[in-house]
């Protein structure tokens, strides 16, 4: 299956996704999924982490807001990434995805409509990521910040919504290939971890031979 309409989507949210500020003792999703054979990182040195996937309603579909990482940043630099960051001290995960994103890009929190939460996402790097899936205004407009994000761009959900465009690919990384996923469109590589949570996202709503409205 794949999106449809704005309609389902949201209600496939609401019957599947967890509440938000759910936690997850073991992530449910990671980049070893698809390298069984890495070394795993020390749970001890594991970082909490929070994104936003955006969405901005565009008429028939919602595109979703995305990054592209500086060079210069010291973890995924260069790559295309959700809006978000780190837990600080004494912030839920949801409030550390919305300030990210409001330091980021300039959305107002307050803005913010909630769908739900994910499936934790453990990175190669040492991230625990959680995705809160969020509805901006339509008249959103970024306000980048430029030291911490090079571009802003815009994917329609029902590309990233469609397994067909779930693409498998392999690169050298410290002497020995590793799997990813994929998703190019327009002239964006989005990959890695982003590209990760995306085919979670859409395992959890639209998984095979799973029916609408099954927990």
């Amino acid at each position: 299956m794949a999106f449809t309409t704005k309609a389902d989507f949201d209600a496939r949210c609401a019957a599947r996704l967890a509440a938000v500020d759910a936690v997850f003792d073991v992530p449910l999703r990671t980049d070893y999924d698809l390298n069984p054979d890495w070394p795993a990182p020390v749970s001890g040195a594991i970082r909490k982490a929070a994104v936003l996937v955006g969405l901005i309603d565009r008429g028939d579909d919602y595109s979703v807001l995305l990054t592209l990482r500086p060079e210069t940043m010291s973890s995924h630099a260069g790559q295309v990434a959700f809006p978000g960051g780190r837990l600080e001290e004494g912030e839920t995960l949801l409030h550390a995805a919305l300030r990210e994103a409001h330091e980021e890009v300039g959305v107002d929190p307050a803005t913010v409509r909630v769908l739900g939460q994910g499936d934790t996402y453990l990175t190669g790097s040492g991230f625990a990521i959680s995705p809160f899936v969020g509805i901006l205004p339509p008249d959103f407009v970024a306000q980048p910040h430029t030291t911490e994000v090079a571009d802003v761009f815009e994917t329609p959900l029902s590309f990233l919504m469609n397994e067909a465009n779930h693409q498998r690919h392999e690169r050298e990384f410290r002497g020995a290939l590793r799997a990813y996923y994929a998703m190019p469109h327009n002239g964006r590589y989005i990959w890695g971890a982003t590209a990760g949570m995306l085919k979670s996202l859409y395992d959890r709503l639209y998984g095979a031979g799973e029916k609408f409205g099954e927990q």
